[in-house]
């Protein structure tokens, strides 16, 4: 088991991206796939067509997200913490995932980078 850290920064204010991570309809929006959240903390999440899952466990509007991923039943789950942090309407997204399977390890720190943190950023910010 590993784990990731990783900041990633944000031209968009911190209720923006908090609304990408928790806002079913702007998680489907930016990645383009089936997303389901509960309204609030303690009911189970699934991003991308199910191919994450877990339980949406903790909210503190636009300051911080927690979950447990979970990467199959004899595993223990894998929590995650995102905690925002806005400065003059930059936003710092700080990624903490624990207990990640050696296996999966390569696919979800790329995951978080290159579909996540890059889809949100094209979201938020376009280029047209």
């Amino acid at each position: 088991m590993k784990s990731f850290r990783k900041s990633f920064v944000f031209n968009s204010p911190a209720e923006d991206i908090y609304a990408c991570l928790t806002n079913p309809r702007t998680i489907e929006l930016w990645s383009g796939c089936k997303a389901v959240m509960p309204d609030k903390p303690g009911g189970e999440f699934s991003w991308f067509d199910g191919d994450i899952s877990g339980l949406f466990t903790e909210a503190v509007p636009n300051r911080s997200v927690r979950f447990e991923w979970h990467f199959g039943d004899e595993l223990p789950v894998s929590p995650v913490i995102i905690t925002l942090s806005e400065q003059g309407g930059v936003t710092k997204v700080l990624v903490e995932q624990e207990r990640i399977p050696d296996e999966d390890f390569d696919n979800i720190t790329d995951g978080w980078e290159s579909v996540v943190a890059e889809g949100i950023r094209m979201f938020l910010n376009p280029n047209f």
